[in-house]
């Protein structure tokens, strides 16, 4: 391939992205509560109520859970809502038709996820650092943004899998159906060892958790498994849910995540 193909490919990618980013922002029911409810709910128990918590350490616990919380919100709902609606609308249609890959569409909606994640992390971030007096490291501080914003791949995925079987007009009330409950049996509002036995095992079946485990290692305050378990269990769980998507896409008898040469198909 040469430079100038690449190059031609390459801002592809980047106007997709651009026009992406664009698209959500002009959708406040979208973007608002996506940037402002994991401040909102982080200033509320993370700062007013955190020093009265079940521990003095709260709000640090909580300014890595509720910063997985935040990435979750962009992933799960511009794959899963977002790909839904646009497949009914027929704005996917319109793409297939065009001679864009595949792939920059998929990876648009990703970086769109990275970028509003981005904001909700430093948002909570400050917060904590100057609302709740949150002490941390410089290392802990980049490298608890770099292992939040690395949710953005099974949390994608998994909104991938909600798009491709769900409808436009059920899919905000199914991905909420699946956001909603599994924040909470994570651990991401309340730490796990004040449930009952039995939801603390569907906790360890929960992407949401092994990604704030992974999180809480940083500040050291993790329930002790090994890294290794955590990134295996979300390697798998995103390639499972990624084959849950494609075969839901073949169902609908669209091909919205398979590439050619040339353009979607």
């Amino acid at each position: 391939m040469t430079a100038a193909r690449l190059a031609r490919r390459w801002r592809i990618y980047v106007l997709e992205a651009r026009y992406q980013f664009l698209m959500v922002l002009r959708e406040p029911g979208f973007a608002i509560p996506t940037l402002l409810f994991p401040l909102i709910f982080y200033l509320f128990f993370g700062v007013v109520m955190g020093a009265g918590s079940f521990s003095v350490a709260a709000p640090t616990y909580m300014l890595a859970t509720y910063s997985v919380f935040g990435v979750m919100g962009p992933s799960l709902f511009g794959f899963g809502a977002g790909l839904a609606m646009e497949r009914d609308s027929g704005v996917l249609l319109l793409k297939r038709t065009t001679p864009m890959p595949a792939g920059a569409y998929l990876l648009a909606k990703v970086a769109m996820a990275i970028a509003f994640g981005a904001a909700v992390v430093l948002g909570i971030f400050l917060l904590g650092a100057y609302g709740a007096g949150v002490v941390l490291y410089r290392w802990q501080w980049f490298a608890l943004a770099g292992v939040v914003l690395a949710g953005v791949i099974p949390f994608c995925a998994l909104g991938l899998a909600v798009g491709a079987w769900s409808r436009g007009r059920a899919a905000v009330a199914i991905t909420n159906l699946v956001f909603l409950p599994m924040a909470m049996l994570s651990g991401l509002w309340i730490p796990i060892t004040v449930f009952p036995a039995a939801l603390q095992d569907i906790a360890n079946a929960l992407p949401a958790y092994h990604q704030a485990q992974l999180a809480l290692k940083i500040i050291a305050m993790d329930g002790g498994q090994p890294t290794l378990l955590h990134v295996s269990v979300l390697g798998l769980q995103s390639l499972v849910f990624l084959a849950v998507a494609a075969f839901g896409f073949r169902r609908a008898g669209t091909g919205a995540v398979s590439i050619r040469p040339g353009g979607m198909s």
